[in-house]
């Protein structure tokens, strides 16, 4: 009841990066075929190699695996198909088609972009002599954990008794147990380690001045009733060695050199957003904050 989440505290995720844009994770593209070089050709028209190697590099990113050449005849059928069926609805000035042609403008803006993005990274480099800063600049900002009991009851006058017992020398596991409503109290009240970022904020603003040891002097009110509170110890969180998540930290530089990019582009742009942006209708509903869980 202390509505504590599932905390990702673990130094392992706390440096991982966010998810970068999609330059920064691509699958080596193929080599460029000479110009004359064709795989098929389709009602007179060549179909180029070096677009199918791209193609079977798409649908192969995931796997890793390598291609049969079974496998491989059959992405050239489905391959074929795709400029069949594209030449069809061509015919038919789907193209012409303001959705249409929008998908297929903002398709050449994405690639673009993607393709701009990679040649910045590969212009400037992360060197080396930027990763340990970053590191330790990661470390430094992770949480502190904390390890604390605590007994919830739904009134002020039962958490004052129960502190009252604590001081004079009573268990505060067998207490959590017998007058704890929380589930905690089949372990004594033990809340086990967590971060202050994953508590109702009025428990962790107390456990975040106690000392370890201590016993909250005055109960703790929440939106779940009344705490008392003990915190057992605290400790900085631990983290992997540099060696281990270097390539993450690596990545994570890259993401900065592209946002520190995109911004300098900003700047040096004459942009004018005419009114608000309209809303969307969504395929499927938006995501929303993670509640801090019971």
């Amino acid at each position: 009841m202390t509505h504590r989440r599932t905390p990702a505290t673990t130094a392992l995720a706390l440096l991982a990066p966010l998810v970068l844009l999609a330059a920064c994770n691509k699958a080596a593209a193929p080599a460029p075929a000479a110009p004359a070089e064709r795989i098929a050709t389709v009602n007179g028209k060549a179909l180029p190699k070096s677009e199918f190697d791209l193609y079977v590099t798409s649908l192969t990113r995931q796997s890793g695996h390598e291609v049969t050449p079974e496998q491989r005849q059959q992405m050239l059928d489905q391959f074929i198909n795709l400029h069949l069926a594209a030449d069809e609805a061509e015919k038919a000035g789907a193209d012409k088609e303001q959705k249409v042609a929008d998908q297929l403008a903002l398709a050449r803006v994405q690639v673009l972009a993607d393709a701009g993005l990679q040649k910045y990274l590969e212009t400037h480099p992360v060197q080396d002599s930027e990763l340990r800063p970053e590191y330790d600049a990661q470390v430094a900002a992770l949480p502190r954990e904390y390890h604390a009991r605590h007994i919830l009851v739904d009134d002020q006058a039962a958490a004052e008794a129960i502190t009252k017992e604590l001081k004079g020398g009573a268990d505060f596991a067998k207490l959590a147990a017998k007058r704890s409503k929380d589930s905690s109290s089949k372990s004594g009240g033990d809340l086990g380690w967590f971060t202050l970022d994953t508590m109702v904020k009025p428990f962790a603003d107390a456990v975040k001045e106690m000392q370890p040891g201590q016993l909250t002097e005055q109960p703790v009110q929440s939106q779940f009733g009344w705490h008392v509170i003990k915190l057992e110890e605290s400790r900085a969180t631990s983290a992997p060695p540099f060696d281990e998540v270097k390539d993450r930290v690596k990545m994570l530089v890259q993401r900065k050199k592209l946002q520190s990019h995109m911004e300098e582009l900003r700047k040096g742009a004459q942009v004018e957003k005419v009114g608000a942006a309209p809303a969307v209708a969504a395929d499927a509903p938006a995501a929303t904050a993670e509640p801090k869980k019971e």
